[in-house]
């Protein structure tokens, strides 16, 4: 391809404004104006002509320096590549456009050698950027959280950095700032809490008690609002959501094959026990409001009073449901009639309704292995006979305005039900009920509780809930297992007759017949 250099003079004639060029008095003078090089490059994809160029050029010898190194880049290809000198000439018309000088002669033909990306000054957050984009068969619920974590933190701190330039330090300084800022949070929602304390403790009554509580409440406005910190767990998936994007940088060879993700050492997020309502940690949540665990579930008295007190809920056969066979919530809103099979006595989880802010969006189950078929007891399928008796009364009813969505459980125009307002709903109920609070998802682990009490093996436990692996299901109810594990261990010592036995913990041993 051509390549030339030319001298040009930016003077211009007083009388008439024009640019003098080589009619310039001075252009004689060969140390008068700066030189300039053009460089034919390839045509591009539309067939339209390009050339590189580069402008204001002190001397004759930096513009042929220049020339040669465009020229040099423009030799990497071979003759017969023309995908190669299509990379080249774009490369070089970004290094023209954006006035960045040309890449470095031996990085460029490393990088095209070995087939990565020629643009070395991608960014950390440019690259996630295309990364994310490319997740579109993801589901919604985990693209949303890959996005929560590039917005909220990846972006933030790193997107600045070059991606090839990314090392393990940058990450350390990243979740260092995150633990930082959580002191802050922690400090801050105190202060808001107590002010807030404060307020309720100041009469309504007096012009000083309504001046004080005037400039208490523009303290409190004045405050940052709750927050929450970013936790072990969060942190943890928010590595895991760079190492993963990073991970497909390195595959694609826009980077060097180290990822620095994979080296960062963060303290481990364990996901909470659940842990029974027993009747001290009852009572402990009565005097302190404490609960003892994130993850609660009922003992199978409570389930039981639950179950009585809401016998006549609209809903009562979807609250059954998930208190025995462990749907997930968006599960149970989203199941069909025509997955039901009455005769057989199943259910195949096939959908779910999630929610995408407060959208709902029907979607397949949270895994693949969340697409499963339920075996059904008696008592469940006739309570799901009552309902579709009901829904079938509710139909009428509405006539022509009926939704027909063929789901299950609806409301009670036959539209989806939200999920975010059945998880309120459940919430309300429970408080009516008098019980110690669970969360819906609790009463999913319940039913786990439930089967894994009733000596049910941990396999097909894992199976009705629709875990990928048992050891999923063995480190959500740990706690679960280690109380059967004790039952399992007493009820072996009583298999073996004793002249004398020491009976529980704080009793005299006494003989026995």
């Amino acid at each position: 391809m051509n390549g030339t250099i030319t001298r040009r003079c930016s003077c211009r004639d007083p009388q008439t404004g024009k640019n003098y060029g080589k009619s310039c008095p001075k252009f004689a003078n060969k140390r008068h104006g700066t030189w300039v090089v053009v460089q034919e490059l390839l045509p591009r994809q539309d067939g339209s002509r390009r050339r590189f160029r580069r402008y204001g050029l002190e001397t004759a010898t930096k513009a042929t320096e220049e020339l040669n190194k465009a020229r040099a880049l423009l030799a990497l290809p071979d003759e017969d590549d023309p995908v190669g000198q299509m990379a080249i000439s774009d490369l070089l018309e970004a290094c023209a456009k954006n006035k960045e000088p040309l890449p470095d002669y031996d990085e460029t033909r490393r990088r095209f050698a070995t087939g990565q990306s020629l643009n070395s000054k991608m960014t950390v957050g440019e690259w996630l950027d295309l990364w994310l984009a490319g997740r579109k068969r993801l589901r919604v619920t985990g693209l949303k959280r890959y996005e929560c974590d590039i917005r909220v933190h990846l972006k933030p701190y790193l997107g600045d950095v070059r991606l090839d330039k990314l090392r393990v330090h940058h990450l350390d300084k990243m979740f260092d700032a995150i633990n930082e800022a959580n002191i802050e949070i922690v400090e801050q929602n105190a202060q808001r809490r107590d002010a807030l304390d404060l307020l309720k403790t100041i009469p309504w009554k007096g012009a000083e008690n309504r001046a004080r509580r005037k400039a208490v409440q523009e303290s409190i406005d004045a405050m940052p609002a709750f927050r929450r910190v970013t936790g072990a767990s969060t942190q943890q998936h928010i590595k895991a959501t760079l190492r993963a994007a990073l991970n497909i940088a390195i595959a694609q060879q826009v980077m060097s094959n180290f990822n620095p993700a994979e080296h960062v050492e963060l303290e481990p997020g364990a996901k909470p026990k659940a842990l029974v309502w027993t009747d001290e940690r009852v009572a402990h949540w009565e005097a302190t409001g404490e609960k003892p665990s994130p993850v609660m579930v009922w003992t199978p008295e409570q389930t039981g009073r639950f179950l009585d007190f809401i016998a006549e809920d609209r809903l009562y056969g979807l609250w059954h449901l998930i208190a025995f066979r462990g749907l997930r919530r968006g599960e149970a809103c989203g199941l069909r009639w025509m997955d039901l099979d009455f005769a057989g006595e199943s259910l195949a989880v096939a959908t779910q309704l999630v929610q995408d802010g407060w959208e709902i969006i029907e979607g397949a189950p949270k895994t693949d292995s969340g697409i499963r078929l339920i075996a059904l007891d008696g008592e469940s399928v006739e309570y799901l006979r009552d309902h579709k008796r009901q829904q079938d009364k509710e139909r009428l009813e509405w006539g022509t305005a009926w939704k027909l969505t063929g789901r299950i459980f609806t409301q009670e125009d036959g539209s989806w039900l939200h999920p975010g307002k059945v998880s309120d709903l459940f919430e309300r109920l429970v408080t009516a009920a008098g019980l110690p609070p669970i969360r819906l998802h609790d009463l999913r682990h319940g039913a786990a509780t439930l089967m894994l009490a009733a000596g049910i093996d941990i396999k097909v436990v894992s199976d009705t809930l629709g875990h990928s692996d048992t050891r999923i299901t063995r480190d959500i109810y740990q706690a679960v297992l280690d109380d059967l594990a004790r039952a399992a261990a007493e009820a072996v010592v009583k298999l073996v007759p004793r002249a004398r036995r020491r009976k529980s913990k704080g009793t005299s041993d006494e003989h026995t017949a």
